[in-house]
């Protein structure tokens, strides 16, 4: 019985790519001169420091601009409340979404079986896992929900026959 995953993951060789960019561009730009703007991946997420409020919205314009080119979607992003640091910086803590938690993952079987695709869709962990009889049902359910927003990023992998 053919059948593939649904996830939502993000690369994160990339993200380190567009973090070493973003530290790069901060470095460089004469605007950032002088304001200890920095960015770097913790356990936590991303978080961004500068001296001001201002400087800490530009990194994360800049960071953003940066994941846009790198073909990463803005919406693994979440960005927490912006807090003063010690030393008079500011910081901001952007947390990255991974996987595809049981609200989202319910809204996705919820979807499919209205549309009455000849589909099975199984919550698995942080996945979905979509199931049908034949291969060209599959690939209308993916259609199908590639045309839908469900407010996250998806991907579909591990397509089996």
């Amino acid at each position: 019985m053919p059948s593939f995953d649904i996830v939502s993951k993000v690369p994160m060789h990339e993200v380190d790519n567009a973090l070493l960019q973003t530290q790069k561009e901060l470095t460089t730009r004469f605007d950032f001169r002088d304001t200890a703007a920095s960015v770097e991946r913790t356990d936590e997420g991303i978080v961004l420091r500068a001296n001001s409020e201002g400087r800490v919205e530009a990194a994360y314009g800049v960071l953003q601009e940066k994941f846009v080119r790198r073909k990463l979607s803005l919406r693994c992003l979440d960005p927490q409340k912006m807090e003063p640091a010690s030393g008079g910086t500011f910081r901001q803590l952007l947390k990255l979404n991974q996987g595809i938690d049981k609200d989202h993952a319910r809204d996705v079987v919820k979807y499919l079986k209205d549309q009455k695709l000849k589909v099975q869709a199984a919550i698995q962990g942080d996945a979905v896992r979509v199931s049908g009889k034949k291969r060209d049902d599959l690939q209308v359910c993916i259609q199908t929900l590639r045309a839908h927003d469900f407010g996250i990023d998806l991907q579909y992998e591990n397509f089996r026959d």
